[in-house]
């Protein structure tokens, strides 16, 4: 099944004392590429978290984004820093006997200062949380697969259109093919006639130059290598398992068989259809950059 390297998943999961929020987001990348913002004290996870959406994806770039809010008021403990609060009542003190000050320093009036007494979150059970921010990261992770299946599919079915179109262009060089050497030849005698004017044209010498031209300016070979190369790229584009990197190399090779008969061409007609084959494979290629 093609896939899209571009898609977007959501997942959530609560309980009673907590919710987790999960979104994440993919480009193409030519790797597997995690960006993941989560809270600090949940830091211990994030390797969880990114093997649990290896599982789905193999190749991208992903941002995702883990938000997490804990409802269970348990979960809080009240603390006291008696190390502060001593300071503040040793400078209260000091500040009562420089000025004789009346003696007032009680309870309330030192609680009141920051930090004396401060709400902090309990340890909690790392197990159950990831209970729940698994079953999000999952949801999220299958929800962005199957936006990233149905932007393969449309992957995958531009190219095979553009794959048509290659095959008939090649069709076409083939037949124009045919015509390039005895064209040469007829243009050859001629000219020699109109250089040696009524001196009879030596038939093995122009048979060896025709036979000179057709070795050098034969694209038998890459026509048969480009059509094979349209066959496998619909063996490869019909595989269940990734196959964005051999995509990439077929790219490669399809451009260098292009490149190879646009040199050795010597027809103009041949010149532009082989131009048009270039074109149509650099929007293949273009399309393969998206694909897992």
């Amino acid at each position: 099944m093609i896939k899209s390297m571009t898609g977007f998943g959501r997942g959530m999961a609560e309980d009673e004392k907590r919710s987790f929020l999960v979104e994440m987001r993919g480009v193409n990348h030519r790797y597997l590429d995690f960006s993941i913002r989560m809270p600090k004290s949940l830091m211990s996870l994030e390797d969880r978290v990114r093997k649990e959406i290896s599982k789905v994806i193999s190749r991208g770039k992903l941002d995702v984004f883990i938000t997490y809010r804990n409802y269970a008021k348990e979960d809080l403990a009240v603390q006291t820093n008696l190390h502060l609060a001593k300071g503040y009542v040793d400078a209260l003190n000091s500040i009562k006997d420089s000025f004789s000050l009346k003696d007032d320093i009680s309870v309330s009036l030192v609680s009141r200062f920051p930090d004396v007494i401060f709400t902090e979150e309990k340890e909690e059970n790392i197990e159950e949380i990831w209970s729940l921010l698994e079953e999000a990261v999952r949801e999220a992770s299958l929800k962005m697969l199957e936006m990233k299946k149905v932007e393969g599919t449309s992957l995958k079915n531009d190219m095979l259109q553009k794959k048509e179109g290659i095959i008939a262009l090649v069709d076409r060089i083939r037949e124009r093919d045919k015509l390039v050497i005895p064209l040469y030849k007829e243009r050859l005698e001629k000219r020699i006639e109109e250089l040696l004017e009524k001196v009879p044209v030596d038939e093995s010498r122009l048979a060896l130059e025709v036979a000179m031209f057709t070795d050098k300016a034969s694209i038998d070979e890459e026509l048969t290598r480009l059509s094979s190369h349209m066959e496998q790229l619909e063996n490869f584009l019909a595989e269940e398992e990734p196959v964005g990197r051999k995509l990439d190399f077929l790219a490669q090779e399809m451009n260098r068989e292009a490149n190879t008969m646009a040199s050795k061409s010597v027809d103009i007609e041949i010149t532009n259809l082989v131009l048009s084959i270039k074109n149509e494979i650099e929007k293949i290629r273009e399309q393969m950059q998206n694909i897992e």
